[in-house]
């Protein structure tokens, strides 16, 4: 048996590490095979490996650090800091820490919660032209759109403009009941929801009235050139090579653009190249424009999404060596 003494200077973070119903530490226990017991302002981490131990250790560690920031502490937090440190990267759990990117209308604050989503908020602030791509769960719109009301509220754009290709996920749009505007109300229905969460459906309708707020399918985009404006592409592997650059090219003076996606799931006919995979492609390594990469790592939906992201990709593996 191992057992490794942890000092805690105050009780309300050590409070604040075990969680609700002690629910954060006995993931670590669970996770680790290992014990964590409070007494006497020392927490002691008891098991049978050493390694183990030593990985709970720098988790705890790691947490407290968090917490000493005032951060709040979450399933999502622990399992992400655990396997950051299995990874051998606990040096890098002082960089969660983040800056606030936006407060929601009801005071929340918005954060990046990963190494990899502080990499995409970061990119967003330093460039013209950021394009998220990734697996679902790992915030890329909901990011983006933070950061757009970010702008808009520090006076940096006059608009916000979010936009997404109407390309049916094996649906069409024919059959949606209403007219025009009903039938792509649903395609945009994500962007609404966090617009709304940002801002209140109230201070949303006065900007969407205002013309500051504009949320409408890519077609509309064409001819026209965006100057001081916050653009978000959203879903955009379902746009086409010739999309893809009529939205780019639509860029004004004091404009920037944010482009999300995700490569696996593209809804396109077989035929057609993803405008997404093009542009990742073609702009690599071109002044202004960052390509960020998140992974299952990212995911800060429930942990089942990692899990199902995981067993596709291990699926696909399986297929490609198998041609």
């Amino acid at each position: 048996m191992t057992e490794q003494t942890i000092s805690v200077e105050r009780m309300e973070e050590a409070v604040s590490l075990f969680g609700s119903l002690d629910e954060n530490i006995k993931l670590i226990e669970k996770d680790l095979d290992v014990t964590v017991v409070s007494r006497d302002g020392e927490l002691k981490v008891a098991g049978e490996d050493a390694e183990r131990v030593i990985y709970a250790v720098k988790a705890v560690e790691g947490l407290l650090k968090l917490i000493s920031r005032g951060e709040a502490i979450s399933e999502q937090n622990v399992r992400y800091i655990l396997n950051l440190v299995k990874a051998g990267h606990e040096d890098k759990i002082g960089q969660l820490s983040a800056d606030v990117l936006c407060v929601t209308a009801k005071g929340k604050p918005i954060k990046a919660k990963t190494l990899g989503q502080k990499r995409y908020v970061d990119a967003i602030k330093k460039n013209l032209v950021t394009l998220g791509i990734g697996p679902a769960g790992t915030g890329k719109t909901y990011l983006a759109v933070a950061a757009a009301v970010a702008a808009f509220r520090a006076g940096e754009v006059n608009r916000i403009i979010l936009t997404r290709p109407a390309v049916e996920a094996g649906e069409r749009l024919g059959f949606l009941p209403g007219d025009l505007q009903s039938k792509v109300d649903p395609y945009l229905r994500p962007l609404y929801d966090a617009l709304f969460e940002m801002l209140g459906p109230e201070t949303y309708q006065k900007y969407l009235e205002r013309g500051n707020i504009e949320v409408a399918p890519l077609a509309y985009m064409r001819g026209r050139t965006l100057d001081d404006s916050f653009i978000i592409l959203d879903e955009a592997q379902n746009t086409s090579r010739e999309q893809m650059k009529m939205f780019l090219t639509r860029m004004g003076f004091g404009s920037k653009i944010v482009i999300t996606g995700d490569v696996t799931q593209i809804d396109l006919p077989t035929d057609k190249v993803s405008g997404l995979k093009e542009a990742t492609r073609v702009l690599k390594g071109v002044e202004d424009i960052a390509i960020c990469q998140l992974t299952g790592a990212d995911v800060v939906r429930h942990v089942i999404v990692q899990r199902i992201i995981k067993a596709y990709e291990e699926d696909e593996n399986r297929r490609s060596r198998k041609k």
